[in-house]
């Protein structure tokens, strides 16, 4: 199976209590045209996106998961 284009970015997600929260992230990041993949781990507190770099970065991601109650905070090099 090939993965989707774009740039990936792991997030960190504090306030996460339940599956609904993670579907909640799930659909407020899928929602937006830039993302082409979210996927929330409930476990790990963590969020993968891939979106198109050309549309928006990981500062929006980052905003749009606030926007949704919770707080992200990228993973890895490429900080919120």
């Amino acid at each position: 199976m090939s993965q989707p284009e774009g740039q990936v970015v792991d997030l960190a997600i504090t306030g996460m209590h339940c599956p609904s929260c993670a579907a909640l992230i799930e659909e407020t990041l899928g929602a937006d045209d830039g993302v082409t993949e979210a996927t929330v781990d409930l476990a790990a507190a963590r969020a993968r996106i891939t979106f198109d770099p050309t549309v928006l970065g990981p500062d929006r991601l980052c905003a749009l998961v606030a926007e949704a109650g919770y707080q992200a905070e990228a993973v890895g090099p490429v900080p919120c």
